[in-house]
Protein backbone atom coordinates (compact mmCIF):
# COMPACT_ATOMS: atom_id res chain seq x y z
CA UNK A 1 0.00 0.00 0.00
CA UNK A 2 1.33 3.44 -0.82
CA UNK A 3 1.37 6.38 1.57
CA UNK A 4 -1.75 8.29 2.57
CA UNK A 5 -0.64 11.14 0.33
CA UNK A 6 -0.23 9.05 -2.82
CA UNK A 7 -3.29 6.81 -2.33
CA UNK A 8 -5.91 9.49 -1.85
CA UNK A 9 -8.40 7.55 -3.98
CA UNK A 10 -8.02 4.28 -2.06
CA UNK A 11 -11.10 3.17 -0.10
CA UNK A 12 -10.31 0.47 2.44
CA UNK A 13 -13.20 -2.02 2.68
CA UNK A 14 -12.65 -2.73 6.39
CA UNK A 15 -11.79 0.72 7.73
CA UNK A 16 -14.46 3.33 8.41
CA UNK A 17 -14.14 6.88 7.08
CA UNK A 18 -11.66 5.87 4.37
CA UNK A 19 -13.78 7.31 1.56
CA UNK A 20 -11.76 10.28 0.19
CA UNK A 21 -14.69 12.70 0.46
CA UNK A 22 -15.29 11.75 4.10
CA UNK A 23 -11.58 12.07 4.93
CA UNK A 24 -11.48 15.49 3.28
CA UNK A 25 -14.52 16.58 5.26
CA UNK A 26 -12.77 15.60 8.49
CA UNK A 27 -9.59 17.46 7.49
CA UNK A 28 -11.62 20.56 6.61
CA UNK A 29 -13.34 20.43 10.00
CA UNK A 30 -9.93 20.28 11.72
CA UNK A 31 -8.55 23.05 9.54
CA UNK A 32 -5.58 21.07 8.19
CA UNK A 33 -4.62 19.93 4.71
CA UNK A 34 -3.30 16.46 5.51
CA UNK A 35 -2.99 13.86 8.25
CA UNK A 36 0.79 14.28 8.07
CA UNK A 37 0.31 17.89 9.15
CA UNK A 38 -1.24 16.65 12.40
CA UNK A 39 1.62 14.22 13.02
CA UNK A 40 4.25 16.88 12.35
CA UNK A 41 2.59 19.26 14.80
CA UNK A 42 2.86 16.68 17.59
CA UNK A 43 5.97 14.59 16.87
CA UNK A 44 9.46 16.17 16.80
CA UNK A 45 11.00 16.00 13.36
CA UNK A 46 13.95 13.88 14.53
CA UNK A 47 11.52 11.24 15.82
CA UNK A 48 9.22 11.29 12.80
CA UNK A 49 9.61 8.21 10.59
CA UNK A 50 9.87 9.44 7.01
CA UNK A 51 10.26 6.17 5.09
CA UNK A 52 7.55 3.86 3.80
CA UNK A 53 6.56 1.16 6.29
CA UNK A 54 7.30 -2.36 5.08
CA UNK A 55 3.70 -3.50 5.06
CA UNK A 56 2.10 -5.98 2.64
CA UNK A 57 -0.40 -4.84 0.08
CA UNK A 58 -3.98 -4.94 1.43
CA UNK A 59 -6.14 -7.94 0.53
CA UNK A 60 -9.42 -6.33 -0.41
CA UNK A 61 -11.23 -9.46 -1.60
CA UNK A 62 -13.05 -11.09 1.34
CA UNK A 63 -12.61 -14.62 0.01
CA UNK A 64 -8.88 -14.17 -0.58
CA UNK A 65 -8.48 -12.56 2.85
CA UNK A 66 -10.21 -15.50 4.51
CA UNK A 67 -7.99 -17.98 2.64
CA UNK A 68 -4.92 -16.05 3.70
CA UNK A 69 -5.89 -15.97 7.40
CA UNK A 70 -7.01 -19.61 7.45
CA UNK A 71 -3.73 -20.62 5.81
CA UNK A 72 -1.88 -19.03 8.72
CA UNK A 73 -4.16 -20.61 11.33
CA UNK A 74 -3.86 -24.06 9.77
CA UNK A 75 -0.15 -24.06 10.54
CA UNK A 76 -1.18 -24.63 14.16
CA UNK A 77 -2.12 -28.04 15.55
CA UNK A 78 -5.00 -27.72 17.98
CA UNK A 79 -6.02 -29.71 21.04
CA UNK A 80 -8.85 -31.05 18.91
CA UNK A 81 -6.26 -32.64 16.58
CA UNK A 82 -3.82 -33.97 19.19
CA UNK A 83 -4.29 -35.21 22.75
CA UNK A 84 -3.05 -32.49 25.08
CA UNK A 85 -1.53 -32.77 28.55
CA UNK A 86 -0.50 -29.12 28.62
CA UNK A 87 -1.91 -26.77 31.23
CA UNK A 88 0.24 -24.37 33.24
CA UNK A 89 -2.35 -21.59 33.37
CA UNK A 90 -4.55 -22.21 30.32
CA UNK A 91 -6.85 -25.23 30.38
CA UNK A 92 -9.10 -27.26 28.12
CA UNK A 93 -12.49 -27.58 29.81
CA UNK A 94 -15.97 -28.36 28.61
CA UNK A 95 -17.69 -25.15 27.51
CA UNK A 96 -21.51 -25.42 27.67
CA UNK A 97 -23.08 -24.49 24.34
CA UNK A 98 -25.10 -21.77 26.05
CA UNK A 99 -21.88 -19.84 26.81
CA UNK A 100 -21.01 -19.47 23.12
CA UNK A 101 -24.62 -18.89 22.15
CA UNK A 102 -25.14 -15.98 24.53
CA UNK A 103 -21.75 -14.30 24.45
CA UNK A 104 -22.03 -13.97 20.67
CA UNK A 105 -25.12 -11.79 21.04
CA UNK A 106 -24.50 -8.26 19.79
CA UNK A 107 -25.54 -6.80 23.16
CA UNK A 108 -22.62 -8.55 24.85
CA UNK A 109 -20.01 -9.11 22.17
CA UNK A 110 -18.23 -5.79 22.53
CA UNK A 111 -16.17 -5.67 25.71
CA UNK A 112 -17.04 -2.03 26.30
CA UNK A 113 -19.73 -0.80 28.68
CA UNK A 114 -21.81 2.31 28.20
CA UNK A 115 -22.66 4.86 30.86
CA UNK A 116 -24.45 3.88 34.04
CA UNK A 117 -27.77 5.18 32.75
CA UNK A 118 -27.60 3.58 29.29
CA UNK A 119 -26.30 0.03 29.56
CA UNK A 120 -28.31 -1.66 32.31
CA UNK A 121 -28.49 -5.04 30.56
CA UNK A 122 -24.75 -5.47 30.31
CA UNK A 123 -24.23 -4.05 33.77
CA UNK A 124 -26.75 -6.45 35.25
CA UNK A 125 -24.98 -9.34 33.53
CA UNK A 126 -21.65 -8.28 35.06
CA UNK A 127 -23.31 -7.73 38.44
CA UNK A 128 -24.73 -11.27 38.30
CA UNK A 129 -21.27 -12.59 37.41
CA UNK A 130 -19.65 -10.87 40.39
CA UNK A 131 -22.47 -12.10 42.64
CA UNK A 132 -21.95 -15.72 41.61
CA UNK A 133 -18.18 -15.38 41.92
CA UNK A 134 -18.82 -14.00 45.40
CA UNK A 135 -20.74 -17.17 46.24
CA UNK A 136 -18.02 -19.40 44.78
CA UNK A 137 -15.30 -17.55 46.71
CA UNK A 138 -17.37 -16.76 49.81
CA UNK A 139 -16.38 -13.14 49.24
CA UNK A 140 -18.39 -9.93 49.65
CA UNK A 141 -16.66 -7.86 46.97
CA UNK A 142 -15.55 -9.07 43.52
CA UNK A 143 -13.85 -6.83 40.98
CA UNK A 144 -14.63 -6.27 37.35
CA UNK A 145 -12.45 -8.55 35.26
CA UNK A 146 -8.76 -7.79 34.82
CA UNK A 147 -6.74 -8.72 31.74
CA UNK A 148 -5.66 -12.10 33.14
CA UNK A 149 -4.50 -13.82 36.34
CA UNK A 150 -1.13 -12.11 36.04
CA UNK A 151 -2.69 -8.68 36.21
CA UNK A 152 -5.07 -9.80 38.98
CA UNK A 153 -2.16 -11.01 41.12
CA UNK A 154 -0.08 -7.93 40.34
CA UNK A 155 -2.95 -5.56 41.15
CA UNK A 156 -3.68 -7.48 44.35
CA UNK A 157 -0.06 -6.90 45.37
CA UNK A 158 -0.39 -3.19 44.61
CA UNK A 159 -3.66 -3.02 46.57
CA UNK A 160 -1.96 -4.55 49.61
CA UNK A 161 1.06 -2.25 49.28
CA UNK A 162 -1.23 0.81 49.13
CA UNK A 163 -3.12 -0.40 52.21
CA UNK A 164 0.15 -0.78 54.10
CA UNK A 165 1.21 2.71 53.00
CA UNK A 166 -2.15 4.13 54.16
CA UNK A 167 -1.53 2.51 57.54
CA UNK A 168 1.75 4.37 57.76
CA UNK A 169 3.92 1.31 57.11
CA UNK A 170 6.98 1.61 54.90
CA UNK A 171 6.93 -2.12 54.15
CA UNK A 172 7.67 -3.08 50.56
CA UNK A 173 8.47 -6.82 50.49
CA UNK A 174 6.03 -9.21 48.82
CA UNK A 175 6.83 -12.77 49.89
CA UNK A 176 5.96 -15.41 47.29
CA UNK A 177 6.54 -19.19 47.12
CA UNK A 178 9.57 -20.39 45.18
CA UNK A 179 7.17 -22.64 43.22
CA UNK A 180 5.12 -19.65 41.99
CA UNK A 181 3.98 -19.56 38.36
CA UNK A 182 7.08 -18.02 36.70
CA UNK A 183 5.09 -16.09 34.10
CA UNK A 184 2.91 -14.45 36.73
CA UNK A 185 5.94 -13.81 38.92
CA UNK A 186 7.61 -12.04 35.99
CA UNK A 187 4.51 -9.89 35.46
CA UNK A 188 4.32 -9.03 39.15
CA UNK A 189 7.98 -8.04 39.24
CA UNK A 190 7.52 -5.63 36.32
CA UNK A 191 4.20 -4.28 37.65
CA UNK A 192 5.35 -3.75 41.23
CA UNK A 193 9.03 -2.90 41.00
CA UNK A 194 8.51 0.81 41.67
CA UNK A 195 6.29 0.03 44.67
CA UNK A 196 7.64 -3.16 46.21
CA UNK A 197 10.14 -6.01 46.06
CA UNK A 198 9.24 -9.61 45.14
CA UNK A 199 11.04 -12.01 47.51
CA UNK A 200 10.88 -15.81 47.17
CA UNK A 201 10.27 -18.01 50.21
CA UNK A 202 11.99 -21.40 50.17
CA UNK A 203 9.98 -24.57 49.58
CA UNK A 204 10.37 -27.96 51.21
CA UNK A 205 12.48 -30.11 48.89
CA UNK A 206 10.35 -33.24 49.36
CA UNK A 207 6.82 -31.84 49.51
CA UNK A 208 7.10 -28.56 47.60
CA UNK A 209 5.17 -26.83 50.42
CA UNK A 210 6.22 -23.40 51.59
CA UNK A 211 8.96 -23.56 54.21
CA UNK A 212 7.25 -21.97 57.23
CA UNK A 213 10.57 -21.50 59.01
CA UNK A 214 11.95 -19.45 56.14
CA UNK A 215 8.64 -17.59 55.87
CA UNK A 216 8.72 -16.56 59.54
CA UNK A 217 12.36 -15.57 59.31
CA UNK A 218 11.57 -13.23 56.40
CA UNK A 219 8.49 -11.89 58.22
CA UNK A 220 10.49 -11.26 61.39
CA UNK A 221 12.68 -8.59 59.78
CA UNK A 222 9.59 -6.37 59.50
CA UNK A 223 9.83 -5.57 55.79
CA UNK A 224 7.08 -7.87 54.54
CA UNK A 225 3.90 -6.14 53.40
CA UNK A 226 2.31 -9.17 51.73
CA UNK A 227 2.47 -12.97 51.85
CA UNK A 228 1.19 -14.74 48.72
CA UNK A 229 0.49 -18.40 47.97
CA UNK A 230 -1.20 -20.44 45.22
CA UNK A 231 -3.63 -23.22 46.08
CA UNK A 232 -3.36 -25.59 44.33
CA UNK A 233 0.19 -24.55 43.52
CA UNK A 234 1.51 -23.94 40.02
CA UNK A 235 3.05 -27.42 40.24
CA UNK A 236 -0.30 -29.01 41.06
CA UNK A 237 0.02 -29.96 44.73
CA UNK A 238 -2.24 -28.53 47.44
CA UNK A 239 -0.70 -25.98 49.81
CA UNK A 240 -2.02 -27.66 52.98
CA UNK A 241 -0.57 -24.99 55.30
CA UNK A 242 -2.85 -22.18 54.11
CA UNK A 243 -4.26 -21.30 57.53
CA UNK A 244 -0.82 -21.26 59.13
CA UNK A 245 0.56 -19.06 56.33
CA UNK A 246 -2.27 -16.55 56.89
CA UNK A 247 -1.80 -16.69 60.69
CA UNK A 248 1.92 -16.01 60.40
CA UNK A 249 1.35 -13.16 57.94
CA UNK A 250 -1.17 -11.46 60.23
CA UNK A 251 0.90 -11.99 63.38
CA UNK A 252 3.66 -9.88 61.80
CA UNK A 253 1.32 -7.26 60.38
CA UNK A 254 1.44 -8.46 56.76
CA UNK A 255 -1.56 -9.03 54.51
CA UNK A 256 -2.23 -12.46 53.01
CA UNK A 257 -3.17 -12.97 49.35
CA UNK A 258 -4.11 -16.29 47.75
CA UNK A 259 -4.64 -17.47 44.20
CA UNK A 260 -7.00 -20.46 43.94
CA UNK A 261 -7.79 -22.50 40.83
CA UNK A 262 -11.41 -21.57 40.07
CA UNK A 263 -12.22 -25.05 38.73
CA UNK A 264 -11.37 -26.51 42.16
CA UNK A 265 -13.61 -24.27 44.25
CA UNK A 266 -16.57 -26.64 44.09
CA UNK A 267 -14.67 -29.13 46.27
CA UNK A 268 -12.03 -27.18 48.22
CA UNK A 269 -12.43 -24.40 50.75
CA UNK A 270 -12.04 -20.86 49.49
CA UNK A 271 -8.84 -19.16 50.74
CA UNK A 272 -11.20 -16.42 51.94
CA UNK A 273 -12.25 -18.76 54.75
CA UNK A 274 -8.67 -19.80 55.53
CA UNK A 275 -7.50 -16.32 56.44
CA UNK A 276 -6.65 -14.65 53.10
CA UNK A 277 -7.34 -10.92 52.94
CA UNK A 278 -7.45 -10.85 49.13
CA UNK A 279 -8.17 -13.65 46.69
CA UNK A 280 -7.30 -13.37 42.99
CA UNK A 281 -6.89 -15.56 39.93
CA UNK A 282 -8.12 -16.44 36.45
CA UNK A 283 -11.64 -17.24 35.26
CA UNK A 284 -10.53 -18.95 32.02
CA UNK A 285 -11.77 -22.36 33.29
CA UNK A 286 -15.29 -20.90 33.60
CA UNK A 287 -16.60 -21.19 30.05
CA UNK A 288 -13.67 -19.99 27.94
CA UNK A 289 -12.06 -21.97 25.12
CA UNK A 290 -8.27 -22.18 24.89
CA UNK A 291 -8.28 -20.17 21.62
CA UNK A 292 -4.56 -20.47 20.76
CA UNK A 293 -3.67 -18.91 24.11
CA UNK A 294 -6.95 -18.62 25.92
CA UNK A 295 -9.73 -16.19 26.65
CA UNK A 296 -8.00 -15.10 29.85
CA UNK A 297 -9.53 -12.78 32.45
CA UNK A 298 -8.71 -12.23 36.09
CA UNK A 299 -10.62 -11.44 39.30
CA UNK A 300 -9.84 -9.89 42.67
CA UNK A 301 -12.06 -10.41 45.71
CA UNK A 302 -12.20 -9.58 49.41
CA UNK A 303 -14.51 -9.40 52.40
CA UNK A 304 -16.60 -6.30 53.13
CA UNK A 305 -13.64 -4.18 54.18
CA UNK A 306 -13.62 -0.58 52.97
CA UNK A 307 -9.88 -0.26 53.57
CA UNK A 308 -9.30 -2.88 50.86
CA UNK A 309 -12.23 -2.03 48.61
CA UNK A 310 -11.16 1.59 48.19
CA UNK A 311 -7.85 0.41 46.77
CA UNK A 312 -9.37 -1.77 44.02
CA UNK A 313 -8.39 -0.27 40.64
CA UNK A 314 -11.27 -1.75 38.61
CA UNK A 315 -14.97 -1.09 38.20
CA UNK A 316 -17.33 -2.39 40.86
CA UNK A 317 -20.94 -2.94 39.97
CA UNK A 318 -23.72 -2.23 42.45
CA UNK A 319 -27.48 -2.60 42.57
CA UNK A 320 -29.95 0.12 43.59
CA UNK A 321 -33.69 0.39 44.09
CA UNK A 322 -35.67 2.61 41.77
CA UNK A 323 -38.84 4.58 42.26
CA UNK A 324 -40.85 1.55 41.10
CA UNK A 325 -41.35 -1.31 43.53
CA UNK A 326 -39.52 -4.48 42.47
CA UNK A 327 -37.50 -2.76 39.75
CA UNK A 328 -33.77 -2.23 40.18
CA UNK A 329 -30.99 -0.38 38.48
CA UNK A 330 -27.30 -1.18 38.12
CA UNK A 331 -24.33 1.09 38.09
CA UNK A 332 -20.72 1.55 39.06
CA UNK A 333 -19.89 1.89 42.72
CA UNK A 334 -17.13 4.15 44.11
CA UNK A 335 -16.15 5.17 40.60
CA UNK A 336 -13.70 7.78 41.91
CA UNK A 337 -11.12 5.04 42.62
CA UNK A 338 -10.54 3.90 39.07
CA UNK A 339 -9.03 5.42 35.95
CA UNK A 340 -12.48 5.91 34.41
CA UNK A 341 -13.47 8.02 37.39
CA UNK A 342 -10.27 10.03 37.58
CA UNK A 343 -7.32 9.23 35.35
CA UNK A 344 -5.03 11.61 37.23
CA UNK A 345 -5.84 10.34 40.72
CA UNK A 346 -6.64 6.69 40.01
CA UNK A 347 -4.99 3.84 41.90
CA UNK A 348 -3.97 2.17 38.64
CA UNK A 349 -5.03 2.27 35.00
CA UNK A 350 -7.26 -0.53 33.76
CA UNK A 351 -9.09 -1.35 30.54
CA UNK A 352 -12.41 -2.95 29.67
CA UNK A 353 -11.23 -5.56 27.18
CA UNK A 354 -12.28 -8.59 29.26
CA UNK A 355 -15.87 -7.67 30.12
CA UNK A 356 -17.17 -10.30 27.68
CA UNK A 357 -15.37 -13.02 29.63
CA UNK A 358 -16.95 -11.87 32.88
CA UNK A 359 -20.37 -12.25 31.28
CA UNK A 360 -19.35 -15.64 29.87
CA UNK A 361 -18.17 -16.83 33.29
CA UNK A 362 -21.50 -15.68 34.74
CA UNK A 363 -23.37 -17.76 32.15
CA UNK A 364 -21.12 -20.74 32.95
CA UNK A 365 -21.65 -20.49 36.71
CA UNK A 366 -25.41 -20.08 36.27
CA UNK A 367 -25.58 -23.18 34.07
CA UNK A 368 -23.35 -25.27 36.36
CA UNK A 369 -24.72 -24.30 39.74
CA UNK A 370 -23.16 -25.52 43.01
CA UNK A 371 -23.71 -29.19 42.17
CA UNK A 372 -22.11 -28.80 38.75
CA UNK A 373 -19.04 -27.11 40.23
CA UNK A 374 -18.78 -29.90 42.79
CA UNK A 375 -18.96 -32.57 40.09
CA UNK A 376 -16.38 -30.70 37.99
CA UNK A 377 -13.88 -30.59 40.84
CA UNK A 378 -14.57 -34.18 41.87
CA UNK A 379 -14.10 -35.47 38.32
CA UNK A 380 -10.81 -33.62 37.83
CA UNK A 381 -9.54 -34.83 41.20
CA UNK A 382 -10.38 -38.44 40.36
CA UNK A 383 -8.86 -38.29 36.87
CA UNK A 384 -5.71 -36.64 38.21
CA UNK A 385 -5.28 -39.44 40.73
CA UNK A 386 -5.97 -42.09 38.07
CA UNK A 387 -3.42 -40.54 35.68
CA UNK A 388 -0.77 -40.49 38.42
CA UNK A 389 -1.36 -44.16 39.24
CA UNK A 390 -1.31 -45.32 35.62
CA UNK A 391 1.69 -43.26 34.53
CA UNK A 392 3.66 -44.45 37.55
CA UNK A 393 3.80 -47.81 35.79
CA UNK A 394 5.37 -46.37 32.64
CA UNK A 395 9.12 -46.48 32.02
CA UNK A 396 11.95 -45.02 34.04
CA UNK A 397 10.03 -41.97 35.20
CA UNK A 398 9.03 -40.52 38.55
CA UNK A 399 5.39 -39.42 38.59
CA UNK A 400 4.05 -36.90 41.12
CA UNK A 401 7.43 -35.70 42.29
CA UNK A 402 6.12 -34.27 45.58
CA UNK A 403 3.98 -37.24 46.56
CA UNK A 404 0.92 -35.46 47.98
CA UNK A 405 -2.62 -34.87 46.72
CA UNK A 406 -2.87 -32.98 43.44
CA UNK A 407 -5.52 -31.14 41.49
CA UNK A 408 -5.40 -31.12 37.68
CA UNK A 409 -1.59 -31.03 37.39
CA UNK A 410 1.40 -33.01 38.62
CA UNK A 411 5.14 -33.11 38.00
CA UNK A 412 6.78 -35.97 36.06
CA UNK A 413 10.57 -36.33 36.30
CA UNK A 414 12.56 -37.93 33.45
CA UNK A 415 16.10 -37.86 34.91
CA UNK A 416 16.45 -41.66 34.89
CA UNK A 417 15.61 -41.88 31.19
CA UNK A 418 18.73 -39.99 30.12
CA UNK A 419 16.56 -37.80 27.90
CA UNK A 420 15.51 -34.18 28.20
CA UNK A 421 11.90 -33.08 28.43
CA UNK A 422 12.33 -31.35 25.09
CA UNK A 423 13.43 -34.62 23.45
CA UNK A 424 10.58 -36.56 25.02
CA UNK A 425 7.98 -33.99 24.00
CA UNK A 426 9.33 -34.09 20.46
CA UNK A 427 8.95 -37.86 20.42
CA UNK A 428 5.41 -37.66 21.80
CA UNK A 429 4.36 -35.53 18.84
CA UNK A 430 4.81 -38.64 16.67
CA UNK A 431 2.00 -40.19 18.74
CA UNK A 432 -0.13 -37.05 18.29
CA UNK A 433 0.33 -36.13 21.94
CA UNK A 434 1.27 -32.78 23.45
CA UNK A 435 3.48 -33.59 26.43
CA UNK A 436 3.74 -31.62 29.66
CA UNK A 437 5.12 -28.10 30.18
CA UNK A 438 8.92 -28.23 30.34
CA UNK A 439 10.00 -27.06 33.82
CA UNK A 440 13.75 -27.54 33.40
CA UNK A 441 14.49 -23.88 32.68
CA UNK A 442 12.26 -22.27 35.30
CA UNK A 443 12.86 -24.92 37.98
CA UNK A 444 16.30 -26.44 37.31
CA UNK A 445 16.40 -27.83 40.87
CA UNK A 446 13.86 -30.45 39.77
CA UNK A 447 16.00 -31.70 36.90
CA UNK A 448 14.35 -32.81 33.67
CA UNK A 449 10.76 -32.45 34.83
CA UNK A 450 7.51 -31.54 33.12
CA UNK A 451 4.13 -30.38 34.37
CA UNK A 452 1.36 -32.67 33.13
CA UNK A 453 -2.30 -31.66 33.12
CA UNK A 454 -5.60 -33.52 32.94
CA UNK A 455 -9.11 -32.11 33.01
CA UNK A 456 -12.64 -33.44 33.10
CA UNK A 457 -12.33 -33.93 29.32
CA UNK A 458 -9.29 -36.23 29.57
CA UNK A 459 -10.41 -39.79 28.87
CA UNK A 460 -9.14 -43.12 30.18
CA UNK A 461 -8.10 -44.00 26.63
CA UNK A 462 -6.01 -40.81 26.33
CA UNK A 463 -4.23 -41.55 29.61
CA UNK A 464 -3.53 -45.09 28.43
CA UNK A 465 -2.21 -43.74 25.11
CA UNK A 466 0.15 -41.44 27.00
CA UNK A 467 1.31 -44.29 29.24
CA UNK A 468 2.04 -46.53 26.26
CA UNK A 469 3.81 -43.75 24.37
CA UNK A 470 5.99 -42.89 27.37
CA UNK A 471 6.92 -46.55 27.78
CA UNK A 472 8.13 -46.65 24.19
CA UNK A 473 9.83 -43.26 24.27
CA UNK A 474 11.65 -43.97 27.55
CA UNK A 475 12.70 -47.52 26.71
CA UNK A 476 10.01 -49.73 28.15
CA UNK A 477 8.73 -50.68 31.58
CA UNK A 478 10.96 -51.01 34.62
Amino acid sequence: MGSIETDKAFVHPYMPNSVPAVKQQMLDELGVESIEEIYKSLIPDDLLYKERLNLPEPIVNEYELKRHVMGILKKNITTEDYVSFLGAGCYRHQVPAICDELNMRGEFLTAYCGDTYSDHGKMQAIFEYTSMMGELLDADIVSYTTYDAGQAVSSAFRIALRVQAARGNARRAVLVPSTMNPEIKSQAYAYCRNAGEIVAVASDVKTGLMDLGDLEEKLRDGSAAVVFYENPSYLGFFETQAEEIARLAHSYGALCIAQPETASLGIVESPMNLGADLVCGDIQPLGMHMQFGGGQAGFIACKQELELAEQFPTYMYGIAKTGKEGRYGWGRAMNYRCSHGSRENANEYFGTETGLWGITAGIYLASMGPQGMYELGETILQKTNYAIRRLSEAGQITVNLFGGANFQEFVVNFDRTGKTVKEINQELLKYKIFGGKDLSEDFPQYGQSALYCVSELTTEEEIESLKNALEEVTGGKR
